[in-house]
């Protein structure tokens, strides 16, 4: 007997479609898991193939149907483990193996939570058929709410709406954020899985339900294409530069060339400046350097704050730097962008310090026992300590909404930048310990984010990949890899919300309300049929 499986489960009892089909076969169910887990990877940068998102969700949700518990949490996690083996494969690059199948293998958890959950409804959807795709999207919903804020604050990669950054789909995030991007993909899923889990025998109109489903789809397709994108309460353009520096060769070891990165774009932006004095590019009104571009602290090295002084003064414009502060106490450090202006350099005020350090790379929670795990932790040797106000820096001609690397993927990071009056969102990140991949991940985060709060958006990176995205989620200017690069683009400002941005968090909660709802309802229908298994 398998531990997935101990038994196939025998057809629901009292099923109201007509006597629906039995579960899989344990024999298709396991396949058709590790297939799911694929076809979202495939959703995803580098790949980029969005349909395919619905159709893994598709996929897990008929391999998962009427099955026991156990077996539904196995299949999910067999589809978390073939999704984010690969698609977290990143960050095994540079801090070894262990770390990235831990990594994994949390995240596949949530992903057997979700198979559980799948398993758990079906008696709902034996008995309503036709809410199988509202079903199969809130708990995709509730799942990804789970996975976002644990363990220590949660590691939001690989959510459904992050496939969607080319998808008709992504304009939806105006409404209701990432949380009903993902719910639309789910819902879509839900419908195709929807409509192949017929019953084919019956003779007489059996395409009338698959056409009306066809026919939900693509309404729901058009509907998210239908949904306004732009910016929100249009006001001046602004010309902005991103400097993408490189550092002189990839890893962790780089921090021990710190004064060469430094250099890197102390220079890019004096060459930018030359261009500027010849005609040949029109002169900025900000400047932004990436995260780590300044690993020295330039509070507290002077010849690091004289070159930075040195390329504020020659461009005539602030340049936010993204550097590493040394502090405040003893063996700490923080992970800051800080504004510095030409003529009176570092400006204190207009300082963000990363709030949300990433476990077991900028700190160490647990310390003692995570040794005990793999002493790769030791690497981590001072902990990065976590600021408390948003990333709202006046940088005089424009307000800008300053997230760092991957605060990205958090919406409440995020949204607090524009609610605290930023005009353009500015995500410094620092690609350099990664690949390719993550960079286009990443990217693909701050096209959702452009669309969700009505705000062009731009990403600088040490190494690539960094661009300008428009406020309906277009892109314009990226970078290669592992390249120096300057890019100069005028973008337009805003200043008002959209309903996603005012109403923030509760449309995420209202949809993981009802996934909630949805479980004490199955619980309730199995009580009264009873015997049915779980």
């Amino acid at each position: 007997m398998t531990t997935l499986d101990r038994e196939e489960v025998r057809a629901t009892d009292g099923a109201r479609d007509g006597g629906g089909p039995r579960p899989l076969p344990l024999r298709v169910a396991a396949p058709l898991a590790v297939v799911a887990g694929l076809a979202l990877l495939a959703a995803f940068p580098p790949y980029g193939v969005w349909p395919l998102a619905p159709v893994g969700v598709a996929l897990l949700a008929a391999a998962a149907h009427r099955r026991r518990l156990r077996a539904g949490a196995g299949l999910g996690f067999l589809a978390g483990v073939a999704l984010f083996a690969p698609l977290l494969e990143w960050t095994n690059l540079h801090t070894g193996v262990l770390p990235w199948i831990l990594l994994s293998l949390l995240q596949a958890g949530y992903l057997a939570l979700l198979g559980a959950a799948a398993a758990w409804v079906s008696p709902l959807v034996d008995r309503w058929r036709w809410s199988w795709p509202a079903l199969t999207g809130v708990l995709w919903v509730g799942q990804e709410a789970l996975r976002d804020r644990t363990p220590f604050g949660g590691f939001p990669w690989g959510r459904l709406a992050f496939s969607q950054d080319t998808s008709p789909l992504l304009r939806l995030a105006a409404l209701g954020g990432a949380p009903l991007v993902t719910c639309a993909v789910a819902v879509a899923g839900g419908i195709l899985v929807t409509a192949a889990w017929r019953d084919w025998r019956r003779p007489a109109g059996h395409w009338r339900p698959v056409a009306a489903l066809a026919a939900a789809l693509a309404a729901l397709l058009a509907a998210g294409s239908a949904v306004p994108a732009g910016v929100r309460g249009g006001g001046k353009t602004v010309t902005v530069a991103i400097v993408q520096g490189n550092v002189p060769r990839l890893g962790l070891d780089f921090n021990a060339q710190r004064e060469a990165v430094l250099d890197n774009h102390v220079t890019a932006t004096l060459r930018l400046a030359e261009q500027v004095t010849a005609g040949a590019q029109p002169r900025p009104d900000l400047v932004v350097w990436p995260e780590n571009s300044s690993d020295i602290d330039p509070l507290r090295n002077p010849e690091a704050g004289y070159r930075i002084s040195q390329a504020a003064e020659a461009i005539g414009a602030p340049v936010l730097v993204g550097a590493v502060l040394l502090g405040p106490d003893a063996g700490q450090v923080r992970n800051a962008g800080l504004l510095w202006r030409p003529g009176s350099g570092v400006d204190l005020d207009q300082l963000y310090v990363k709030r949300h350090p990433v476990p077991f790379a900028e700190y160490v929670p647990l310390r003692k026992i995570a040794r005990m795990v793999s002493a790769q932790v030791d690497r981590v040797r001072a902990d990065f300590v976590p600021g408390a106000t948003p990333g709202v820096i006046d940088a005089g001609a424009v307000t800008v909404g300053d997230v760092i690397c991957f605060e990205v993927a958090y919406d409440g990071l995020v949204r607090d930048t524009v609610t605290g009056g930023g005009q353009l969102l500015v995500v410094q990140t620092n690609n350099a310990t990664f690949d390719v991949a993550e960079a286009r991940q990443q990217l693909a985060m701050v096209r959702l984010r452009a669309v969700e709060h009505g705000r062009a958006a731009l990403m600088a990176s040490t190494v690539g990949v960094s661009g300008f995205v428009t406020p309906d989620g277009r892109v314009d200017g990226a970078t290669g890899f592992n390249t120096a690069a300057v890019v100069v683009r005028q973008m337009q400002l805003g200043d008002g919300r959209t309903p996603a941005t005012r109403m923030g968090v509760w449309p995420e909660m209202a949809l993981a309300a009802l996934a909630v709802a949805a479980l004490a309802g199955a619980a309730v229908l199995r009580r009264r049929r009873g015997g049915v298994p779980g």
